[in-house]
Parts: C-alpha cells; structure tokens; sequence
C-alpha cells in the first residue's frame, strides 16, 4: 500500500495527540458535521459530530483510552488506514486492555467523513 501524503500524516498524528489530551473540541472540529463514527466501546456507529462528544463524555467518565499511531498507508480506494497501539485502564489507572487495531479513515477534504475499526 502506498504511503500517506505528509500533510494527512501530520493531521492525523495531531488528532491522536488531541484525543489522548482529552481536547475533545480540537478533534471534534476535523469531523465532517455528518460524520459516521464507530461506537468501539457500546457497538454500532454514531452520526455527527453531537452524538460522537456525548459518546465521548461518557467513555471518559468510565474509561481511559489512549491510541498512539504505529503505521499509515493508504488503501488502493483512498481511505487512511492507521495501524495504533491501543490501551484501556479502568478510572483507578488497572489496566483492561493493550492491542494493536487499524482505524481506516474516509476523508473529504481535509475532514474525517467515516471511521472503521478493524480487529
């Protein structure tokens, strides 16, 4: 798979840094106002940039997860794959989970219109 373009590179690795500073507005603000997001802790998707925040809200009180980006290519349609290390602790810091996911990644333009988790 061919290598991502400098600039989408560099987007996606500030969304990262903001997400995992729990700087909800700065991510929020890269996401299509329709964008179709999954619900990785609940299941199912989410629509808008409203409903991913309540989500959001809500996994921050229970739980704290952190993605750190390991890889990045491009699929032959376009999307962003980006391979992350994914950590999950409980609130008192014990943690429930350590693996490695893809988050395939649907732009338009320079905002995220669909994200997928894969396994």
């Amino acid at each position: 798979m061919p290598d991502v373009d400098h600039a989408t590179r560099a987007m996606l690795e500030s969304l990262y840094a903001r997400f995992n500073a729990r700087d909800i507005d700065a991510v929020l603000e890269r996401l299509t106002d329709d964008v179709d997001w999954p619900n990785g802790w609940e299941g199912g998707y989410l629509r808008g940039r409203e409903e991913v925040r309540a989500y959001w809200t809500r996994q921050w009180a229970e739980i704290d997860g952190t993605v750190t980006p390991q890889a990045f290519s491009t699929e032959p349609d376009g999307r962003i794959d980006v391979t992350v290390h994914q950590r999950v602790k409980d609130r008192d810091g014990v943690l429930l989970s350590g693996s490695t996911v893809h988050h395939v990644y649907r732009l338009h333009g320079e905002r995220i219109a669909h994200m997928e988790i894969r396994t």
